[in-house]
């Protein structure tokens, strides 16, 4: 029996998308993201920036993890009854200016994690643009090359093979290639907080644009 092909945004975005009953149109207004751009997602002919899936997790109330799972049957997940062996074969594969990202183990769902390995591209914060944030905490150990670690408050810090760093995601931050190197592979490990989600409940049943978070919880999402 051949394997089964490795799973894709768009194959996610549409099972996500019929697990809750709704059309196209709908979700286009539901998340405000235009029509024709998920369309050409669902038809693997377009990808999104990091801040438009954080947007779709916010809107349907769904665990950021739970974007990059293959939908389950209806058996529950019950504790420390499942594992997955990864490999970026079986990855899903998700191209953006800033980064390649293969989101690994993407069968499981409800996953407390979101482990991915990324390619850094930015050569540069200038290129790289506005630094991101999102909901949790985030883990990063390079793999390949160097990287230059940028955030809000600190210092910028440059990691080679073996060395990590560990942060908070909601301090603004961006992985960039450090000067002289042309290529970096990095696994990073970030966290999702249910909690963070329902508190955006309240917003999610109008198109309006999102009102301003309080100061260090901005969520200026862009990768």
């Amino acid at each position: 029996m051949s394997p089964a092909p490795a799973p894709t945004l768009g194959s996610l975005m549409r099972a996500l998308r019929n697990r809750h009953g709704l059309t196209l149109k709908q979700m286009s207004t539901i998340t405000g993201i235009p029509f024709s751009t998920l369309a050409k997602v669902e038809h693997d002919r377009l990808t999104l920036t990091y801040d438009k899936l954080q947007l779709i997790s916010d809107r349907l109330n769904v665990r950021m993890a739970d974007l990059f799972a293959e939908p389950e049957g209806s058996a529950p997940v019950v504790a420390n009854s499942r594992r997955s062996v990864a490999t970026l074969s079986t990855a899903l594969s998700v191209a953006t200016p800033n980064y390649d990202y293969f989101y690994l183990s993407p069968e499981l769902r409800q996953k407390d994690m979101i482990p991915i390995v990324s390619r850094v591209k930015a050569r540069s914060l200038a290129e790289f643009g506005d630094m991101i944030r999102h909901d949790g905490q985030e883990f990063l150990y390079v793999l390949e090359g160097r990287i230059d670690v940028h955030t809000e408050f600190y210092d910028p810090a440059t990691l080679s093979v073996g060395e990590s760093i560990y942060i908070d995601s909601r301090m603004g931050h961006a992985y960039v290639l450090s000067a002289g190197c042309d290529d970096a592979l990095a696994l990073c490990v970030c966290s999702t907080t249910q909690e963070e989600l329902l508190d955006n409940a309240s917003r999610q049943a109008t198109d309006a644009p999102t009102p301003p978070a309080p100061a260090g919880r901005q969520k200026r999402t862009r990768r």
